[in-house]
């Protein structure tokens, strides 16, 4: 057994190094403990891998292609020279825009479908599974959790599902491949990937309930969701939650947990705010309710290294976000890169990215698992980008930053009963991946009356850079909660060691108004969307929150364009590689921004992917177009409209008929993305491929 775990993890590590060097397959003498490859001997790939953690080129097995999530693909078929002959081959329609679907809240279809041995498996928000044929589109099965379509979810989205082989029985036996779709009302469920039927022995009757045995219960159901697939490493089912912000300060707790993929039986649990005065983490949460903080959750996807049997998880704010006084402290494993050994739940490092924190800065993008050259040595890192526009790299063995960062002084706070952290990271050690300031000179408006309004503005309100506490003045944040890097995450391409990561440009203001001064005008102030203007109640704290989009009078950014980009970092040169504009102003009147149309980037929610073709693809934008950039300048080569925002993640496959298949799913998000019900394939003309 240890032989063949050994063979295992050598394998996988194999199938990294030959992406890298641009060989196939199966490698003998890989570094299974420093993880990198020696003496590579090439062997010819003759069979369909067993596990979706070893990915065959043609497949896309796991929401980010690999288990790693560096979301590249290296099929070639698509290129520059002929991407933008892309024609539409099938669409598949969920249905869930009929009657009988009908839901209190908006859904957004988010969802990356896999493909492993020759089947499409998709969810959607309302925790549907399907299976497809993914040449055709047509539908083999169709799941149905009957989820309570009563409940007004913050995120009603389902962002995937997760796969998982079964080692110990029967190849192609019943739930031999499972599949495991974590819904938004928090239920874990197995299904038997023939089928679509529950895997009765796992959980109660092929379900585990996510709520049980949390420290702080939610307090109301949309309190506590999954919109995230969860991630299957050594056996164990890892999945984590997304908590509503800013309504107490004892939210929701934000446990991560494994389970038994066979089982369900739990396995282990980590709280993000320590409950256990021996933790190292302990003492830097003080005062008698620090310890009972909710949130500091982890939402978004994980990132696992098979070989290492680690998961590696990226975790949010603690509750509340913008008043730290119930939380003084650093607020360690808030805000950070976890590393989880899979098998005991035991934390082999963290790395917190922002102190304290005030700002909803919390680790939106997943973690993605990528090797780099540093001084003439491969060395396995993690990447982690941020809202506040930066781009973490860090040894995946020791949780230390490979390039040198910066950490300095940072403005204090004005607020009675808060203390803010001294300091912060103010630099990665690469270049930011967003304006980390915003100066007099720098603010813009269309108009030179938009301009002059938005700079008595900000003479009114705090500006102090990234890390401006907020106030009761109101305080200017740049990047603002939406980002800097956000969860549509980042895409590495191995054989140039570049980093494509989308971006937020607009600026938000904070006030935190006393709560007393707030019920005397209740009833002209209501809780509000989370683009634009809202107020959340905060619970617990002296204040209630006010967050709003930086606008002048007409309704534009006082920041200047564009407001979003999509960025390339090169690792090598430790350089941007190159920032262009992403989207367009159409659509920005969804979310009330008016702007001439020529203003070029527009707010984006959604991932990109990299092939070995040398393009990106990424939806994301506002203006509810799908592009395909070339890798190597950032220019734009072909994009289609969608009929509604591709708020996810795209990915590619090869099909059984030879051609190369681009999927997004073009749901928007039933608000300012708009609301469809389709997922899309594109391919090259028969003829062409």
């Amino acid at each position: 057994m240890l032989r063949a775990l050994s063979f295992v993890c050598a394998l996988i590590l194999a199938v990294a190094c030959a992406r890298q060097h641009g060989t196939l397959r199966v490698y003998q003498d890989c570094n299974t403990v420093n993880g990198y490859c020696a003496d590579i001997q090439v062997v010819k790939d003759t069979e369909r891998p067993v596990s979706p953690a070893v990915t065959a080129d043609g497949e896309w097995p796991i929401y980010g292609r690999t288990p790693y999530g560096d979301r590249h693909s290296p099929l070639r078929q698509i290129t520059p020279e002929n991407v933008s002959t892309l024609e539409v081959t099938w669409r598949f329609h969920t249905g869930e825009g009929a009657p009988a679907f009908k839901t209190r809240a908006p859904t957004a279809l988010e969802v990356t479908p896999l493909v492993f041995r020759g089947t499409m498996y998709l969810s959607t928000p309302l925790g549907r599974v399907f299976a497809l044929d993914p040449v055709t589109g047509t539908q083999r099965w169709v799941y149905d959790p009957q989820i309570d379509r009563a409940t007004q979810f913050g995120d009603f989205a389902n962002r995937g599902v997760a796969l998982w082989v079964d080692s110990a029985v029967v190849n192609g036996s019943r739930c031999s491949l499972r599949i495991f779709v974590a819904t938004i009302d928090t239920r874990l469920i197995a299904l038997d990937a023939a089928t679509g039927s529950p895997c009765t022995e796992f959980g109660a009757r092929g379900t585990v309930n996510l709520r049980d045995g949390l420290r702080n219960p939610p307090a109301f159901a949309s309190e506590y969701e999954v919109t995230s697939p969860p991630t299957i490493v050594d056996g164990v089912v890892v999945v984590g939650s997304g908590v509503a912000d800013n309504n107490r300060i004892d939210a929701a707790s934000g446990e991560v947990r494994g389970y038994d993929a066979r089982t369900g039986a739990l396995r282990w649990t980590f709280d993000p705010v320590p409950q256990n005065s021996a933790d190292p983490a302990w003492g830097t949460w003080i005062g008698p309710n620090a310890h009972h903080s909710g949130a500091a959750n982890s939402w978004t996807v994980f990132a696992a290294d098979p070989g290492r049997k680690t998961v590696y998880i990226a975790t949010s704010s603690p509750s509340v976000d913008y008043f730290g006084g119930e939380r003084k402290g650093r607020n360690e494993y808030g805000n950070s890169v976890v590393a989880i050994q899979a098998g005991t739940g035991k934390v082999l490092w963290h790395f917190q990215t922002v102190r304290h924190d005030l700002w909803d800065y919390d680790n939106a993008s997943p973690p993605a698992l990528v090797t780099v050259n540093v001084g003439g040595r491969p060395v396995d890192a993690v990447l982690q980008g941020t809202k506040t526009g930066q781009l973490f790299v860090l040894d995946r063995q020791t949780g230390k930053p490979i390039f040198p960062v910066t950490e300095g002084a940072v403005p204090s706070s004005d607020v009675p009963g808060e203390e803010a952290w001294p300091t912060q990271i103010l630099s990665s050690g690469l270049p930011p991946l967003s304006p980390q300031t915003l100066t007099r000179d720098q603010v813009w408006g269309p108009t030179a009356a938009d301009r002059d309004a938005c700079l008595k503005r900000f003479d009114e309100i705090r500006h102090d850079g990234t890390f401006t506490p907020p106030g009761t003045r109101g305080s200017l944040i740049i990047p603002s909660n939406v980002g800097g890097a956000h969860w549509g995450g980042v895409a590495f391409d191995p054989a140039n060691e570049v980093v494509v990561v989308p971006t937020n440009r607009i600026a938000a203001v904070i006030t935190l108004i006393p709560r007393a001064e707030f019920e005397a005008n209740r009833g002209h102030e209501t809780v509000g969307e989370r683009i634009g203007t809202e107020y959340a109640m905060m619970h617990g704290t002296p204040f209630v929150l006010k967050r709003e989009l930086y606008l002048g009078p007409s309704n534009a950014p006082c920041t200047p364009p564009p407001f979003g980009a999509l960025v390339a970092v090169s690792l090598r040169t430790q350089q941007i590689l190159w920032s262009v504009p992403l989207g367009t102003s159409e659509g920005l009147e969804n979310i009330g921004i008016r702007v001439p149309p020529d203003i070029p980037g527009a707010i984006n929610l959604g991932g990109p992917i990299t092939t070995a073709g040398g393009l990106v693809f990424i939806g994301a934008a506002l203006d509810r177009y799908f592009r395909a950039y070339d890798l190597k300048t950032g220019r734009e080569l072909w994009k289609v409209a969608l009929p509604a925002g591709g708020k996810a993640t795209p990915m590619t496959y090869l099909g059984s008929d030879g051609r190369q298949y681009v999927v997004i799913a073009a749901g928007g998000d039933g608000k300012a993305w708009g609301w469809s019900d389709q997922v899309i394939a594109f391919a090259l003309p028969r003829a062409a491929h």
